[in-house]
Order: structure tokens, then C-alpha cells, then sequence
């Protein structure tokens, strides 16, 4: 029996699935893992193309678009015959025998999720920006990768070929158990999108579980589909769910107390910046995001009691790429 789904959400995406989902088809065996559509009440052609060109794809329809987080959610709950999921972002293509490595790493009992390597698809050598070897969080929350740090995307040249403990994975490219998905309480469907597999990751991880990187499993990905980095909406998703990520998975206590306060400047500071270059629709996306944090931190009222920040001493990614000029993960000092 196929133990593994490979969930492809998508709205409006018919071109993306033109372009990918051959290549989705090709380099992962029937007998590993089915391949399965969850479409977001696409209003384009999506459906009628599977149908009509990839009738061994399995659909599952919603008539409504319920953003990232909620449409996987309702997608896997569908699934419970299934012990791993893997969430494929509609612009990501894997690479041939990319699914073999990934289960591997994930039939341990210890790992819960794992993530491929993640390169680009407009040029391969390069790692791609949401993701690339593998996340982490500096001590203010913010998310950097193995291979990213901010802007800066480093080339392949194998220096991230090793296996290693990562604290998030990708939700362009992301294995993981599904009953550890489901205990752990699955994606935040109030962040809608952007953060919400970090935040999942966190969860996971408070529950006992590992998350790894997998360099032996590659997938391309072209990123900035759903959301382009220009646009005030992602700015706003992103500060907004870094706050509630923030309120909902650190300990109550002043040292949480100080970590958002410090986070609150941190975002003056951001929010200036873009007042400077006259990004002044950015800057609000940022006011906007501090008001709704504020309406929107009540529904969480359970809060861990370990500091997985604090625990993992991250970098201060601040002050190394900017003050220290450290733009490339090797480079970071504590």
C-alpha cells in the first residue's frame, strides 16, 4: 500500500501546472507516493485541464479559496490513509529520485519532518530564496536559511550537502508525518499565508519531534507565484504572522516580554526604512500589522513552557549581515 501523498495546492495556477506537474509526474513512481491536486476554487481552467491531460491525478476540490494554510489543512484531513504527506508548492518541480531520501530521513522515529534541498529554477546552481538548505530563527524571530540570508542567495558549490537538524523547513518543499501534523495541530489557518510552516515547525518541535535537512532530495522552485516580494500584502502577512508566531510558541515571562518589545522597535526601524525610500504603501503594511497582531493575539491563550529560541542560541542576523557585513551562513558568528 503507497504510504505518501504529494499534495499540490493551487488556485487559479493552470500555467504553473502546465509547466510543473509533468515533471511532478515523471520523477516521483506511482508505487512510492500518489500525486494529489487540492484546488482552492480556482476560477481558471485547473480542473478540466487535469482532468483532460493527468486523469491519474487526484483532485480535491473546495469552492472557496481558503489561502495556504487552511486549504493543506482540509486537504489532509482527507488523508488519513495516508502516514506522510508531502506539501509540493504548485512552481516547484523535484528532481529524479528525489522521494526516495526524503522518506528515509523521515521513516526514523525520532524526525517528524524533513526538507529537501531547494534550488532555483531559473538557474540551477543557485539555491533557491524560500528555503534553500534549510531554516532557522535568529534571537529576534527572524527566519534565515543555510544557503540565504536576507537578499543574499549563495550558489551550490556543495558546501550544504551534509544532513543536518534544521528548525524549519520549507512549505515549497516540506515531508512530514502526518500524525505529527495532526497533533501538533497543523497549519495556522489565521496566518492564511507566510510563516505558517515555520510556525508549524516550532509546534513540532515542542511536541519532541526533529525536523531534518535532506541534501540527497533536490527540488527546483521558481518562488514568488502566489505572492511577489513587492507586494505590500506579503509585507504585511509577514510581519503580522512573525508577531503571532512570536506570542503563541514563546513561554510567558519577561523574557518573551522582551523579545517582542525588542521585535516592536526592530519593526519602527523596518518601518522607517521604508518610509526613507518612499515604499510609504510598505510602511503602512507594517502599522497595519502591529494593529491587527494586536486584535488578533487573544485566540491564542496556550502557551509552551520551553524557549526553543533561547534553547537553539541563535545568531543575532541583524548585526551579522548588516554591522558585520556576514552574508553567507559560514560566516555567522554568535
Amino acid at each position: 500500500m503507497v504510504e505518501t501523498a504529494v499534495i499540490i495546492l493551487n488556485w487559479n495556477g493552470v500555467e504553473l501546472l502546465r509547466q510543473f506537474i509533468p515533471r511532478v509526474i515523471a520523477n516521483t513512481p506511482e508505487e512510492i507516493a500518489r500525486i494529489i491536486v487540492a484546488d482552492n476554487g480556482s476560477t481558471d481552467d485547473s480542473i478540466q485541464w487535469l482532468q483532460q491531460n493527468y486523469p491519474s491525478v487526484e483532485i480535491i476540490s473546495f469552492n472557496e479559496n481558503h489561502g495556504f494554510a487552511e486549504g493543506y489543512n482540509l486537504a489532509i484531513e482527507q488523508l488519513s490513509n495516508y502516514k506522510y504527506i508531502v506539501l509540493l508548492n504548485s512552481d516547484a518541480a523535484p528532481a529524479k529520485g528525489w522521494m526516495t531520501p526524503l522518506l528515509q530521513v523521515l521513516s526514523r522515529p525520532e524526525v517528524v519532518a524533513a526538507q529537501p534541498k531547494i534550488l532555483s529554477e531559473r538557474n540551477h546552481d543557485f539555491f533557491e530564496y524560500a528555503g534553500a538548505a534549510g531554516g532557522f530563527l535568529d534571537c529576534n524571530g527572524y527566519p534565515y536559511c543555510r544557503g540565504r540570508i536576507f537578499e543574499t542567495v549563495e550558489e551550490d558549490l556543495g558546501q550544504h550537502n551534509t544532513e543536518t537538524p534544521i528548525f524549519w523547513a520549507s512549505g515549497a518543499a516540506l515531508a512530514v508525518k502526518r500524525a505529527a501534523y495532526i497533533e501538533a495541530g497543523g497549519l495556522d489557518r489565521l496566518f492564511f499565508a507566510h510563516m505558517e510552516e515555520i510556525d508549524l515547525c516550532w509546534r513540532l518541535q515542542l511536541h519532541g519531534g526533529r525536523i531534518l535537512y535532506c541534501p540527497r532530495s533536490v527540488v527546483y522552485h521558481l518562488g514568488g507565484a502566489s505572492l511577489d516580494s513587492s507586494s505590500p500584502q506579503k509585507t504585511y502577512l509577514n510581519f503580522r504572522n512573525n508577531l503571532l508566531m512570536l506570542h503563541k510558541n514563546l513561554p510567558v515571562g519577561k523574557e518573551k516580554d522582551s523579545k517582542l518589545f525588542r521585535r516592536r522597535l526592530l519593526d519602527t526601524l523596518a518601518w522607517g526604512s521604508f518610509i526613507v525610500k518612499g515604499k510609504f504603501k510598505h510602511a503602512s503594511a507594517i502599522l497595519k500589522a502591529h494593529k491587527d497582531f494586536k486584535k488578533m493575539r487573544g485566540n491564542y491563550r496556550s502557551f509552551p513552557s520551553q524557549d526553543l529560541l533561547k534553547n537553539s542560541r541563535p545568531v543575532n542576523i541583524l548585526s551579522n549581515y548588516y554591522l558585520k557585513g556576514n552574508r553567507t551562513f559560514d560566516k555567522l558568528s554568535y
